[in-house]
């Protein structure tokens, strides 16, 4: 009943969400355009730079001051597209209360949006140093780290540092649940060209499909930054907003959409089959393993050398059993100082002008289909396997679900769907190891399509 609930909840929300958005929000160019027509009075722009604003004077007068004081507020500047994006912060931040839907994430996400539409002034050859896109704003030097992907590694390096990869030692086989989930990114990479996506762009988005919001955000800012040129000599647009919004927003609703696709493609008979316990690993095996999966996998890409680099790492220092205190900050405070900075301008990152455009729309949708994808590609690649697995060494086909790299969510999807069919069938150390391996594969192919598209 409390899923039906959730699940209700979060349709009617998207529903409103698109009816508002088609009735109300003009595209992004429309509005730029009309702020450039926008006819500023000579008083105004006689008072517009920071040194005129803060150097004293007299004033001209009492009605000139409150002319220009209602021109610089939030109230004479507030457009619908404003009010809709304040109010899907307010739905993030119910959402992560009443539902608990990644709290850490979608509470900063929510703030940020928040704080990224409050409504001011602006105008060509005006800089106020407010908005995350105004060149000398606190905000924006704080999105530095955004568009150059420094804050992704730094996500990967506390991942590393928590995560127990003796389930996937234990059963190596089950990394191809990982690798299977990511049929999602490809599949949807081809449908974002279809809809006339540049290739950089449509990598960008289909990188959703694996459910991994640090690596979505640390490929689309190489990819679809706004900077780089095509070979046109066109410059690709910037989607790392709506991107990484979209990779979270999925993240948050695993509870909600996995389920559905997992009673639809999985029997009752399959999803009460019990798994043989992982036998037990070796300290040396866990030390090994780092160090072994950092070489093999960068030498297979490269490219995704700063997201398995740090991820790796940070493994070995949890490992190793002699940097207990480095392991510590980089699981605890360092995960957490990087998500609250990077939740937070990424939110910022969705000022109405910029990310209510049809371009938002199709990301969404696009992104939708590839995460569905991505756990449907898992589950039937498990229902594959049994095929080739003896009577006594059948896998459970829920635990491909947890391909996808929403660590720890989907895995905990998978234990609740177990225990559903089976209340003595604990499913959740099989499936946390697709769903590490699926944290590497997505890192994998998000170093495959840079270094194709890049």
């Amino acid at each position: 009943m409390m899923a039906n609930r959730r699940f209700l909840t979060v349709t009617g929300v998207l529903l409103i969400l698109s009816l508002a958005w088609g009735a109300f929000i003009k595209p992004g160019n429309q509005r730029s355009e009309e702020l450039s027509q926008t006819e500023i009075p000579s008083v105004i722009l006689a008072d517009t730079t920071r040194d005129d604003i803060n150097e004293p004077g007299p004033v001209a007068g009492a009605d000139r001051g409150l002319f220009q004081f209602w021109r610089y507020s939030g109230f004479a500047n507030a457009t619908r597209g404003h009010l809709i994006m304040m109010v899907i912060g307010l739905i993030f931040i119910y959402l992560a209360i009443k539902y608990d839907y990644e709290p850490l994430l979608l509470i900063p996400i929510g703030t940020g949006i928040l704080i990224g539409n409050i409504p001011f002034f602006q105008a060509a050859g005006v800089n106020l140093q407010i908005g995350i896109y105004q060149d000398g704003s606190v905000m924006n030097y704080l999105y530095f780290g955004v568009l150059k992907g420094i804050y992704p590694p730094l996500i990967f390096l506390g991942i590393g540092a928590m995560t127990d990869f003796s389930s996937l030692i234990s059963n190596p086989r089950l990394m191809l649940l990982g690798a299977a989930a990511q049929i999602g990114i490809f599949i949807t990479l081809l449908g974002a060209l279809a809809l006339g996506f540049a290739p950089p762009e449509a990598g960008a988005i289909g990188i959703i499909g694996g459910a991994d919001g640090p690596t979505a955000i640390f490929l689309s800012s190489r990819l679809a930054n706004g900077v780089n040129l095509l070979a046109d000599g066109t410059t690709v647009k910037n989607l790392i907003g709506p991107i990484a919004i979209a990779a979270y927003s999925y993240m948050a609703l695993v509870p909600v959409i996995q389920p559905p696709i997992m009673r639809l493609l999985i029997s009752k008979r399959e999803r009460k089959i019990r798994m043989k316990p992982p036998r037990a690993v070796s300290k040396l095996e866990k030390i090994l393993f780092p160090i072994v999966g950092l070489i093999l996998t960068l030498f297979i890409s490269p490219s995704a050398l700063p997201l398995l680099g740090m991820l790796f790492f940070g493994n070995l220092l949890k490992e190793s059993g002699v940097t207990k205190r480095l392991a510590e900050t980089a699981r605890n405070s360092l995960i957490d100082i990087v998500t609250i900075i990077l939740g937070l301008t990424v939110g910022a990152s969705t000022q109405a002008d910029v990310f209510l455009t049809s371009d938002s729309i199709l990301i969404f949708g696009l992104g939708a289909a590839s995460f569905m994808i991505a756990t449907a590609g898992g589950l039937l690649f498990a229902r594959l396997m049994n095929l080739f697995l003896s009577k006594d060494n059948k896998i459970n086909p829920l635990i491909g679900a947890a391909g996808v790299s929403a660590v720890p969510d989907s895995a905990r999807v998978v234990q609740m769907e177990g225990l559903k069919s089976d209340p003595n069938n604990h499913l959740l150390m099989h499936a946390m190891a697709p769903n590490v391996s699926g944290v590497i594969g997505s890192a994998v192919a998000a170093g495959i399509l840079l270094s194709f598209l890049g």
